[in-house]
């Protein structure tokens, strides 16, 4: 149905409509055309994308001593954390180490700052993990302000890069910036020398503008073996939707309106499946609904609304993004408005439908935007949940069998290579959607519960370009990427990223001749983890040492596989629970003789001094071994 002052006051219409320019002139301004030029500036490591993945290299670049330039094209930074996501995705909070652990503390001490530490916002924020979008950028700003060598470059897009394709690997020696500035159309041109280049977008457009291979799509099941895999290759992407932040609280409940483009008549399908029966409630958690209401809610009243994973009545579009990983500003707007009409049209027919049943209809209307968050695009989060685009093709590509049981061991197969670790199985939410929008079923989903894994260097890795690390668009197949997709994860692999950066510089050598043990020692002494040690936590005066000996394999063979892959511990609430089972160290365990044979073995092969080391007439303990060789 067209708009019409008989169905939207004018008032609705011009607040839509200045909604919907901000948020299209701020991806479209992303791509002017340049006008003017500067000289360029020089640093030794250029970041570009600001997401968490991005911020954390920026930051372990600058605490390896490199001068860094973190360049974001939007206005602002933190990418779906400080756009809606933020419900993080993660199992247990023993996996939670590095720059994201440091990230979620600060946000923690925020609410008891501000509210005390018994307050309801602290116990809402679930030991920081779920910071309100505005809480959560003003933490990332303070972040960077902390380090004097990083500078902070916003509204800049990536326009070219200039390549020295004269020797084994390319090289890139520069990127230009441009940004809008004066009146419309009016651009400023910058370019940047840098002696290491860091990709730190979704999508990897540094990476593609790089000349380092990349796909889209998903392999076939027999490319690498993977039983997730569909029998043929395709170019079916991991849907989008947004992840809106709402509230029932009418202090703060700002009333949504009509999108760009609606039209009744797009969802009226849904009165059909909502006489089913089997939608329960609109808003829910964590199905028999049609927006997921994730749990716990967020500090002040707050939630982050997601897709309903094998819902019958989806946010997430799977094959209407197949414009954006490759896109350019036009694509990328297009896709972004079709999901703004489909998505905020679906909530607008069920909060004022005549139709809608009046239970659902009067259950709806009590949610709304939040006033205080988003005020710059209408309280609609400015950012697009890209889970997937496009994906590195790099050094190590990362597949299903590398997040999987190690044979005979409750452990994942080991990855001495490992510069960081996840908890989160293979997750994808659905890449075709035959049949009806509604009621219709999405094809391609998966939810694969794994053991806590590890992430070898080679993911960040390019083959054939020399300065270049690409921490979040990983070198991996779709359903490997579908593991690594994750925010803390991300946000550990850009840490590796910065710090393997800096080491480049210092040394005048090419990102693939970084030493991965030396890479290690620095993450692990800035309590970054490269293996899952449940009892032994950033902090821990041990945690370097069992860091070191477990990516080793040294926690390897110390528990007999369970019956069901990743066995977890009692629930919390919603996805997060107790340690992983069989992943401590045990450091006051008595050393076993068979157990004392195999570490000796590996000291051996790490060509440690064996006299050193505990024998076994000393019944040494776990940690006894563990410090006398890390010594």
């Amino acid at each position: 149905m067209p708009i019409t002052m008989t169905n939207i006051s004018f008032s609705s219409v011009v607040q839509h409509l200045r909604q919907t320019a901000i948020v299209l002139a701020s991806l479209l301004a992303i791509f002017t055309p340049a006008r003017a030029a500067h000289a360029a500036e020089m640093v030794d490591v250029l970041v570009y994308g600001a997401t968490p993945g991005g911020i954390a290299a920026a930051i372990a670049a600058a605490k390896g001593g490199s001068t860094v330039a973190l360049i974001e094209p939007t206005p602002r930074i933190g990418g779906l954390v400080t756009s809606g996501l933020s419900h993080t995705d993660f199992r247990t909070f023993e996996g939670l180490n590095g720059t994201f652990l440091d990230f979620a503390r600060r946000v923690e001490a925020h609410y008891v700052k501000e509210n005390g530490a018994d307050s309801a916002q602290v116990r809402e924020s679930f030991r920081g993990t779920f910071g309100e979008p505005k809480v959560n950028l003003a933490i990332f700003e303070a972040m960077l302000v902390e380090q004097p060598k990083i500078t902070v470059e916003r509204g800049l897009r990536l326009a070219s890069v200039k390549l020295d394709k004269s020797g084994d690997r390319a090289r890139v020696e520069s990127a230009t910036f441009t940004k809008s500035v004066g009146t419309p159309g009016s651009t400023q041109q910058s370019e940047f020398q840098a002696k290491v280049f860091i990709d730190g977008t979704y999508e990897g457009d540094l990476m593609a503008m790089a000349g380092a291979p990349w796909r889209v799509g998903r392999e076939g099941k027999a490319e690498y073996n993977e039983s997730l895999a569909p029998d043929e290759a395709d170019d079916q992407l991991q849907a989008y939707n947004f992840r809106w932040i709402m509230t029932r609280d009418p202090k703060n409940r700002v009333t949504p309106t009509a999108p760009a483009g609606y039209r009744r008549e797009d969802f009226v399908e849904v009165l059909k499946v909502l006489e089913t029966g089997s939608i329960k409630k609109i808003f829910a958690y964590p199905s028999g609904c049609i927006f997921k209401a994730q749990l716990p809610p967020l500090p002040n009243g707050k939630f982050d609304i997601n897709d309903v994973s094998n819902g019958l009545i989806r946010l997430s579009l799977p094959g209407k993004n197949l414009a954006w990983p490759n896109g350019d500003a036009a694509a990328r707007a297009a896709v972004f408005q079709e999901h703004v009409r489909d998505q905020v049209g679906l909530l607008y027919f069920l909060q004022n439908d005549p139709e809608v049943p009046a239970k659902f209809r009067d259950e709806a209307r009590e949610w709304g935007w939040c006033r205080d968050e988003f005020e710059a695009s209408g309280h609609m989060p400015p950012q697009l949940y890209v889970r997937e685009a496009r994906r590195l093709k790099g050094v190590h590509i990362y597949t299903q069998q590398d997040s999987a049981q190690a044979p005979g061991d409750a452990r994942a197969v080991l990855h001495r290579q490992a510069i960081a670790m996840g908890d989160y199985g293979n997750n994808c939410h659905g890449t075709l959607h035959p049949g009806p929008r509604f009621g219709g079923k999405h094809t391609g989903e998966f939810y694969n519960a794994v053991p806590p894994y590890q992430v070898p260097y080679g993911v960040i890795v390019p083959a054939i370009v020399q300065n270049l690390l690409v921490p979040v668009a990983v070198s991996s197949s779709h359903v490997g990427f579908c593991a690594l997709r994750l925010e803390p994860i991300w946000a550990s692999l850009g840490q590796a990223a910065g710090y393997a950066a800096a080491h480049a510089v210092k040394n005048k050598i090419a990102v693939q001749e970084v030493p991965v043990p030396e890479l290690q020692r620095q993450l692990h002494a800035d309590q970054s983890a490269t293996i899952y040690v449940s009892d032994v936590l950033p902090g821990h005066a041990d945690f370097a040492a069992v860091q070191w000996w477990g990516s080793a394999g040294g926690l390897h063979g110390l528990q007999a596989p369970f019956a069901k892959p990743g066995q977890r511990g009692k629930n919390i609430s919603g996805q997060y629970y107790e340690a992983y089972q069989g992943h401590a160290a045990e450091l006051d365990k008595k050393l076993e003789p068979a157990q004392l044979e195999r570490w000796l073995a590996i000291a051996k092969e790490l060509r440690l001094p064996l006299d050193k080391l505990p024998a076994a007439t000393a019944s040494p303990t776990r940690g006894d071994f563990i410090r006398a060789a890390w010594k």
